[in-house]
């Protein structure tokens, strides 16, 4: 009988008829400071120093009240359950695990040599990107804060000085924001690759090849071998929604208002 199933399974007409998952509207009724995603779809909220974890159906997750690690500049979820929470303010960096409760101890990056930081990201092999305020340098440090790349001073390297506002990690980059030149590229040794003709926006989303970013409302898409940008329609209300930020994962577009958080299944 156990060398039958597999045949048995196969000659079933809705055995190769593998069930879809079909994404739904879903909201987080309330205002949200800020927002970001995993590879998973899971939604990461921030309001004041509250953060909260969804399932990509909505589910509430995990709260955490984060008071005691300062005020909070950025959440990254490059690692899926496993933020990394930044405070510009205070200098310190932690991970989260998937209960939102901090692994380990906080990372003071003062006390660790780099006193003026202001972005920080989490990328592969367990390495943070930070940039250097002081000495205007994009740094790759291992667990250990140990230098693995350095960029060297950037407004020598560019022609002029940034100001960085948002930073991610993917597919073997860096995307660093800088809203008044565009989208700086790195290689993982810290090399400058090109600048990405974007401005106007704090912070993008690089998924499969493509740049997400909502510039004057509008959501975009810009092609990363073509280098070609592409309007995406926003889905639902036939009136225009004054949406803040925006990121796309599994099917699902997640839009950030002012008073609210929209999920909604994104139209191919």
């Amino acid at each position: 009988m156990r060398h039958l199933l597999p045949f048995l399974l196969a000659t079933l007409p809705w055995a190769a008829v593998l069930p879809q998952e079909t994404p739904r509207h879903w909201e987080v009724d309330a205002p949200v400071d800020l927002f970001t995603t995993d590879e998973l779809g899971n939604l990461y909220t921030l309001s004041g120093n509250d953060l909260d974890l969804y399932s990509r159906d909505g589910a509430h997750l995990a709260h955490n009240s984060l008071n005691s690690f300062g005020p909070i500049s950025s959440v990254d979820a490059f690692s899926s359950l496993k933020p990394l929470i930044f405070s510009r303010a205070q200098g310190q960096l932690a991970l989260l695990d998937n209960t939102l409760s901090m692994q380990g101890s906080t990372i003071n990056l003062a006390r660790s040599g780099y006193p003026q930081i202001t972005l920080a990201a989490v990328g592969v092999m367990a390495r943070y990107w930070l940039f250097d305020d002081r000495d205007m340098a994009l740094l790759r440090v291992d667990d250990q804060l140990r230098p693995v790349a350095n960029t060297g001073r950037l407004d020598q390297v560019l022609s002029f000085t940034p100001q960085p506002s948002y930073m991610e990690e993917a597919d073997g980059r860096l995307y660093m924001v800088d809203p008044a030149h565009g989208v700086l590229v790195f290689d993982l040794f810290g090399t400058f690759v090109r600048t990405l003709p974007i401005l106007g926006v704090q912070r993008v989303q690089v998924r499969d090849g493509f740049l997400w970013y909502v510039q004057d409302g509008a959501l975009n898409r810009y092609d990363l071998r073509a280098f070609s940008v592409e309007p995406v329609p926003w889905p639902g209300s036939p009136a225009p929604l004054h949406v803040l930020d925006a990121r796309i994962e599994h099917g699902r577009l997640y839009r950030l208002l002012a008073d609210r958080l929209q999920v909604d299944p994104l139209k191919p």
